[in-house]
């Protein structure tokens, strides 16, 4: 049985503008400290991000995607709304960029992007990563997002069975991210046709804990959509998703003169008091000339150089009270916190909140206190200056020796090699030598892994960087496979996903080696993880 709303549709063409009506859902999860997953919906544009990265990154490269998309909310684009879409998402993947240059602590981090964009009589999808897409329409429920991940390139190429896909090791292994590492990543686009009474579901991977006909049957059977968002979120709570999750639910209806006469009234309202850190004016990351800005986001000084730069968490504010919205997880952390710093160059309007980081705060000079010069002795400068010398040559000689402890997995002659030592210079002296080249070509692996090994994977002894080579040869990525703690899949959903069976897990052969830029943690700070480890 179809949604209600869709027997009123069938039949009769829409005369009136379309635009959406909207839930919008996140929670951090049984398991994850903090939320890595944003989320946004308004009357004209939809977006899911699950960020990856780690400690540092997960939470700023989602919630730095969203807030630099939602000026999209409109209804005019002059006939280029796809272009438009496709081109801010890029945008998006250059601002992560510029965040990782300014903060490198960040180096690693990415994000999925699934969106729709409502404009111009047809849906805008723009999709990257594997979160999620469903449609109801004509009572038929299908996921129109394909999976950008290690599994479903096995299943692709068939060498694996979609019903084995839940419980591989690596299925969260993603292949397309948007992040610091790929200048232009390859997008899934589509423009489609769209009728009134349609009813999409946008998801991060956390849902999938859920079983997919539990799924189906809440989004087809629920009709109030904010009712149906907190039960498919209660669902995933109950199955135990160790991720976060996030869902926004989409229904196409035609605009009425109530919608337009209130469509700048509901609003989710500010935080009703700001802290001292949210209050203070915010500055540009490097820029010379910070200066404060007025509420409308100009700069109080005319004659700043820099007009548009310095942007504070009000004028945020100022640009989701445009618009009715729901904006959830770490995006709405950083509006509410007013941790908004910007990028020089970002306009006032496209880039009112671009950046959740964590920054601290500078510390003042020390003031330089009065010295008495002391008259030195010569013989004392000598003796000094010899200890200086000596201790110089042995703490190099020494620092020498111990880097010829260590190994690393580096490149030679586009293959994957290992060297022995560490991968910086002394001066003239390279401090590694090349230990063994291996037949694995740098082309084989996907390009977030080739970018890895380009700038080296440090390993702790040769039996270590052993390992990462057969990780890259088998799976494609530089984690161990001990990192990787695949979550177990609710009992409905395995009984779902293999009809009762164990699915045998096949595994990757090296004429399929394959990288990927995963979402969770990793000890080392650009190291790939696991999507799905706490």
């Amino acid at each position: 049985m179809g949604h209600p709303d869709l027997a009123a549709a069938e039949g009769k063409s829409s005369q009136r503008p379309l635009i959406m009506k909207y839930a919008a859902r996140s929670d951090v999860g049984r398991v994850r400290a903090k939320n890595d997953d944003s989320a946004y919906a308004g009357r004209h544009l939809a977006v899911v991000a699950d960020g990856m990265g780690g400690h540092a990154g997960g939470d700023v490269a989602s919630a730095a995607t969203v807030l630099d998309m939602l000026h999209l909310d409109r209804e005019s684009y002059n006939g280029d709304a796809a272009t438009v879409l496709a081109d801010e998402i890029q945008t998006a993947n250059s601002l992560l960029s510029e965040l990782v240059h300014i903060n490198p602590k960040l180096a690693g981090m990415g994000t999925t992007v699934t969106a729709l964009l409502l404009a111009e009589g047809k849906l805008h999808f723009a999709h990257i990563g594997d979160s999620r897409a469903y449609r109801l329409r004509d009572g038929i429920y299908e996921q129109v997002s394909i999976d950008h991940t290690f599994v479903q390139r096995l299943i692709d190429e068939g060498r694996l069975q979609p019903e084995e896909a839940e419980t591989h090791p690596h299925k969260n292994v993603l292949m397309r991210v948007l992040g610091d590492v790929d200048a232009s990543p390859e997008l899934d686009l589509q423009a489609l046709d769209v009728v009134p009474g349609e009813r999409w579901l946008l998801c991060s991977d956390g849902l999938n804990y859920v079983a997919g006909h539990a799924v189906e049957r809440t989004v087809r059977g629920t009709r109030n959509l904010g009712e149906c968002a907190d039960i498919l979120i209660d669902l995933t709570l109950e199955a135990g998703s160790p991720d976060n999750v996030s869902v926004v639910l989409i229904d196409i209806i035609e605009e009425t003169p109530d919608d337009v006469n209130t469509a700048a009234v509901d609003i989710i309202s500010a935080p009703p008091a700001a802290t001292p850190a949210a209050s203070a004016t915010p500055m540009a990351p490097g820029s010379p000339n910070d200066k404060p800005v007025s509420a409308s986001g100009e700069p109080a000084d005319s004659t700043d150089p820099h007009l548009g730069e310095h942007l504070s968490a009000e004028v945020l504010r100022e640009e989701l009270a445009l618009r009715p919205h729901e904006l959830v997880g770490a995006a709405a952390t950083a509006a509410a916190s007013g941790s908004i710093p910007t990028i020089a160059g970002r306009t006032v309007a496209r880039r009112a909140a671009t950046v959740l980081t964590h920054k601290a705060g500078d510390t003042e000079p020390a003031e330089p206190e009065d010295v008495i010069p002391l008259k030195p002795r010569r013989w004392l400068t000598l003796s000094i200056a010899a200890a200086v010398v000596v201790a110089l040559t042995a703490g190099i000689w020494l620092g020498y020796a111990w880097t010829q402890t260590r190994y690393y997995v580096g490149e030679y002659d586009s293959r994957v090699a290992i060297y022995n030592g560490v991968s910086q210079r002394l001066g003239p002296f390279q401090l590694s030598t090349l230990e063994t080249v291996t037949d694995l070509t740098l082309d084989s692996l996907p390009q977030f892994t080739q970018e890895r090994v380009r700038q080296t994977v440090p390993a702790g002894d040769l039996y270590d960087a052993q390992g990462i080579v057969r990780n890259l040869r088998d799976f494609g990525t530089t984690a161990p496979d001990t990192e990787c703690i695949p979550p177990s899949a609710s009992p409905s959903s395995s009984a779902s996903a293999t009809g009762g069976a164990s699915p045998a897990t096949p595994t990757p052969t090296a004429s399929a080696s394959v990288g990927a830029a995963t979402s969770s943690a990793s000890p080392r700070p650009t190291q790939i993880a696991c999507e799905g480890t706490p």
